[in-house]
């Protein structure tokens, strides 16, 4: 599996990206297909290029750190690949 990282960017408007993932790293369980960009179509465009979206995985310990009740459980996110990099 794929390790990526979530990107730290912040811009204004429709982002598709939960805050509490941006900088954490996760690992790309599976790809989704090509999808329109939902950040571009919240405004009307519907003519854009498609965008890759995966399903990425992450550990409660890299959300959580110490807090984490159960550090291995998991949560998937569905996440767009311009929100991803990869990760060391």
């Amino acid at each position: 599996m794929e390790k990526v990282r979530v990107k730290t960017m912040m811009p204004p408007g429709h982002v598709r990206a939960p805050a509490y993932l941006r900088g954490k790293t996760g690992v790309i369980e599976r790809p989704l297909g090509e999808f329109g960009n939902p950040e571009l179509l919240a405004y009307g465009h519907f003519n854009g290029p498609k965008k890759p979206l995966y399903r990425v995985r992450f550990t409660m310990a890299e959300i959580w750190g110490d807090a984490a009740e159960t550090p291995t459980d998991t949560i998937d996110a569905e996440i767009y690949e311009h929100w991803l990099e990869p990760a060391p």
